[in-house]
């Protein structure tokens, strides 16, 4: 089990910081998948296999538990009332079964508020789909772990042919050393030593700069970085650039979309850059032209877009976000692809010291309702959100049924849309999730995209 991704008692600042800001339901991190089988799994199979999945990866029988007064990030601990079934569901949709009602019910599934005492996941094996087609929707909160940790996650329950030997019986004795809760004085020490990424010293020096900056030149270069870094990304409340998206709401629509692998990345390379490149221009020329047919053209829309930081095979979260404007005006396809090049690889610098990690160390001392304040604040800031994962180039499956297609869709945050794009079998599957009070023509939207990649694919 070395191959096994570490998982943490205690949440890091980052994922204790989207916890609580989940107090604003705008902020939701919740995310989700929607899997299209060419048939409908064997659930007993599934079951047995997510049954030893939770064993494996101990996170999925754990519960999130608060500490006294907010002291630190929440820890994570075994639930005793764990229940599989209560996870994994089983469910058919109506007459005719179409694509549409699918992502509607996704979008449902993907939006229901988590039993905050249970664990932070959920499966729902939906049947039914037009042409004897499945889905499974695989909804986990962020807190659990991050896109690619998520990759990680499904290899638990996928295989790479139809038909593979049936696993050994449970032995969930073996699992024991593992579900042993430490002893509370442990817990205590975890506690009281903190999770904080910057040296404590570092951090006073960081809180008394930010009260009164004017001491920067004489402070040490790791707190005067940081304080820059911090103070360049929360000084930043100019608002979001769309003359149309300009309404926010709890109402939800769920658009999928793909685009063909080796031609996209191909592409990319023609263009001089790289394949998050091609993603993010795409995606600028189908909100322009969005704008545009809808008669009210802009030349520039800001987005943010997930930066992975991970360096290991840890279980917990490991990204950072970039915000960075984007052209969308009509223009050559290379001349806004070299555009979006520069500007990214400036956003990831700007990223460094006002990473969400030390954003999130600071958040940690302050009032819930001050963070979920200011995050909705930084949120006005964005159009709309991206957000691009690796997968697999390889087809799997999922308890005896093949996995056609696979669309991640990424949580909004408070913006107009999120594009969430992940790899798979020569493929990018893209999800869009949605703020229908911003975008009223969702369609539109969709059908921009799909010809802003084609035309990608093309130049």
């Amino acid at each position: 089990m070395a191959d096994l991704p570490h998982f943490e008692r205690k949440m890091s600042d980052a994922e204790g910081l989207m916890w609580r800001l989940e107090k604003d339901p705008y902020l939701s991190s919740t995310f989700a998948n929607v899997t299209i089988l060419d048939r409908s799994p064997d659930f007993d199979i599934l079951l047995r296999r997510m049954e030893l999945a939770t064993y494996r990866m101990r996170r999925l029988r754990q519960r999130v538990q608060s500490v006294p007064a907010n002291l630190s990030a929440p820890m994570w601990v075994d639930d005793p009332n764990f229940d599989l079934r209560y996870h994994v569901r089983h469910i058919a949709l109506p007459k005719p079964g179409t694509m549409r009602q699918l992502l509607d019910l996704a979008s449902l599934i993907a939006c229901d508020p988590y039993d905050r005492t249970r664990p932070l996941w959920q499966f729902v094996v939906i049947d039914g789909l037009r042409g004897g087609k499945s889905a499974v929707v695989q909804k986990l909160h962020h807190t659990i772990v991050d896109g690619e940790g998520a990759v990680l996650f499904s290899m638990q329950f996928l295989d790479l042919q139809r038909e593979v030997p049936e696993p050994p019986p449970l032995d969930p004795s073996a699992f024991e050393h593992e579900a042993a809760d430490a002893p509370e004085h442990d817990l205590w020490r975890e506690l009281l030593s903190g999770g904080m990424r910057m040296p404590l010293g570092v951090l006073r020096q960081v809180k008394d700069l930010l009260a009164d900056p004017t001491g920067i030149h004489e402070a040490g270069s790791a707190a005067a970085d940081t304080v820059r870094g911090v103070m360049q990304q929360l000084s930043d409340t100019e608002g979001a650039r769309s003359p149309l998206w300009t309404q926010r709401s709890l109402q939800r629509r769920m658009e999928v979309l793909r685009a063909p692998f080796d031609a996209t990345r191909d592409a990319a390379k023609r263009l001089g850059g790289t394949l998050n490149t091609a993603f993010l221009a795409a995606a600028a020329q189908a909100a322009g032209e969005y704008h545009r047919r809808l008669g009210s053209p802009v030349d520039e829309l800001r987005a943010s877009m997930v930066i992975s930081t991970r360096t290991e095979q840890s279980g917990a979260n490991a990204f950072s976000l970039a915000r960075v404007l984007v052209p969308t005006g009509d223009m050559p396809i290379g001349e806004r692809f070299a555009t979006i090049q520069a500007a990214t690889s400036a956003a990831r610098s700007a990223t460094t010291n006002g990473s969400m990690d030390t954003l999130a160390a600071l958040a940690s001392t302050l009032p819930t309702s001050l963070i979920t304040r200011l995050a909705r604040q930084q949120a006005q800031t964005v159009d709309f959100a991206t957000s691009n994962v690796r997968g697999t180039s390889l087809p799997l499956y999922m308890a005896g049924a093949k996995m056609l297609e696979n669309y991640p869709v990424g949580p909004l945050g408070g913006v107009a849309f999120n594009l969430t794009l992940l790899s798979y079998d020569h493929s990018l599957d893209m999800g869009v999730n949605i703020d229908a009070a911003a975008v009223t023509d969702p369609e539109l939207l969709r059908q921009c995209l799909a010809r802003a990649f084609k035309a990608l694919a093309a130049a």
